[in-house]
């Protein structure tokens, strides 16, 4: 049984943490990442992303991600 585009889960990883500097992508603590979630499509994960993006938005360091994780597990997905 085949799935559709409908029904396919195309996950993703929102995850954050506090930047070393604001030039690059080097967090602080490795230890303390927050790792939000995995969400079974873009939209949700969006939506959790700018959660936690907005609740932090006063710490400049801070920083959260979407990782496109389907990509990564099956790199013909787009």
């Amino acid at each position: 049984m085949t799935e559709t585009n409908q029904n396919k889960q195309l996950l993703h990883l929102v995850f954050g943490g506090e930047l070393s500097n604001l030039e690059e992508v080097q967090f602080r603590d490795l230890n303390g990442l927050d790792i939000v979630g995995i969400f079974p499509d873009y939209g949700s994960a969006l939506v959790a992303w700018k959660a936690k993006a907005q609740a932090t938005v006063d710490n400049a360091h801070m920083r959260y991600f979407i990782v496109h994780m389907h990509r990564l597990l099956n790199p013909s997905d787009k």
